[in-house]
């Protein structure tokens, strides 16, 4: 009853790219448009809807389709097989969702699309909707992505320090692994590469980030593009608490182990635990595995490492059952140097926990950490760089 006397300034279609580390900001700015009386429809693909566990919300859901129903990208028989049938079947199932709101009379104000899916901008483009660029990476990141899009960062590296506005000088190392292992992860270094394919016709550029982190590469950018930070998007409670009970992201596409990680976590001293995960898309391959397993073990500290079922037969044989007083292994919870064969060994792996954990070195990281924190805070917080930024974004896009 509540959901249908509320009075929206607006409709919001929110379309990230389906995977955990793609909706879960996107989600949570959608809960902030929400909190700020901006009607949010959430879309994803019809697969990642049916493996979705989700908490109650007022934001509603709606799918289209990326080729494959049944299996999202795990029926597809490549990453590049996948990306180019969702390149293909997306925006004639995008275009049919706006047809389908509009007819219902609930039509789309603006897209606010993930970056990485440059085609949701040209299917608002065709039915008169502005568009807002959505970027989940930092502005020293989306700032390397744009100059080897223009072909300003000439790929292959060859200088040995490379200098780009905003920015310190870089060596190769610095970069993405798309860049300076050039040819390593074709499909993925086209879908980075061409968020740029496109950008100069959104309306908006909201990037997750706050203001203060980031300054000199946000100011050149906006001298360019219309950028705005609205970061960090991550659930209120751990920010300023302006969304009651906002704890979580509410979308899962894993089964969480969240209460076994707790009861674990909270049974260690404070400050003690390691904490491992490569996200939901990176996979490691099975010597790396080892050499990482092993390093845990050499190391002092605790550690809980996060290791998708799909990657679980990597683990070391017997590795859990020798490391049960020492660390946690868990398939899913909520939050380099390399060797000549690209590979990070064992004893770097004890060398950087420990030096993180013991040294000098990680008291200075961690006492950056809580800088950063709170000038974090301060920025979603109300009158803050990014709370501004949201706040002028939905009244221009009240005016429109």
């Amino acid at each position: 009853m509540e959901k249908e006397q509320r009075t929206y300034k607006a409709h919001c279609l929110v379309l990230p790219y389906p995977t955990q580390g793609h909706i879960n900001p996107l989600f949570q700015f959608s809960k902030l448009l929400d909190h700020k009386q901006v009607k949010v429809t959430l879309v994803t693909t019809r697969f990642a809807y049916k493996t979705m566990h989700r908490e109650s919300s007022s934001i509603e859901l709606e799918t289209i389709s990326d080729g494959y129903d049944e299996g999202g990208i795990y029926q597809a028989e490549s990453i590049q097989a996948y990306i180019d049938r969702f390149w293909q079947v997306g925006p004639q199932t995008l275009a049919e969702l706006f047809e389908k709101l509009s007819s219902s009379g609930c039509p789309v104000d603006c897209v606010v699309y993930d970056s990485v899916i440059p085609w949701a901008l040209d299917v608002a483009k065709k039915y008169g909707i502005v568009g807002a660029a959505f970027f989940t990476t930092s502005c020293v990141v989306d700032n390397i992505y744009y100059h080897v899009n223009k072909g300003l960062l000439k790929l292959p590296l060859t200088e040995s320090e490379i200098s780009l506005p905003g920015l310190p000088p870089l060596l190769h190392l610095d970069f993405p692994s798309f860049i300076y292992d050039f040819g390593s992860y074709p499909a993925y270094y086209d879908v980075v590469i061409g968020q740029f394919s496109n950008v100069d016709k959104a309306d908006w550029i909201l990037c997750n980030t706050f203001y203060e982190l980031e300054k000199q590469v946000v100011d050149w950018m906006t001298d360019f593009l219309p950028v705005r930070t609205i970061g960090p998007s991550i659930p209120s409670d751990y920010l300023n608490r302006r969304l009651e009970g906002d704890k979580d992201y509410g979308i899962n596409l894993f089964k969480s182990n969240n209460d076994t990680c707790m009861k674990w976590l909270n049974e260690q001293r404070k400050g003690s635990v390691v904490y491992v995960s490569f996200g939901s898309g990176a996979e490691l391959d099975v010597e790396q595995m080892e050499e990482l397993a092993w390093g845990l073990r050499r190391g002092k500290s605790k550690f809980l490492w996060v290791v998708r079922e799909s990657e679980a037969a990597k683990v070391p044989k017997g590795f859990i059952e020798e490391t049960t007083e020492k660390g946690l292994v868990v398939s899913w919870c909520s939050q380099l140097e390399a060797d000549e064969k690209g590979i990070v060994r064992q004893g770097e792996v004890e060398h950087c926990v420990s030096e993180i954990m013991e040294g000098a070195r990680g008291k200075e990281i961690q006492r950056n950490a809580m800088k950063w924190k709170e000038l974090a805070k301060k920025a979603v917080d109300e009158g803050g760089s990014s709370d501004r930024n949201i706040d002028e974004f939905i009244a221009k896009l009240v005016q429109h």
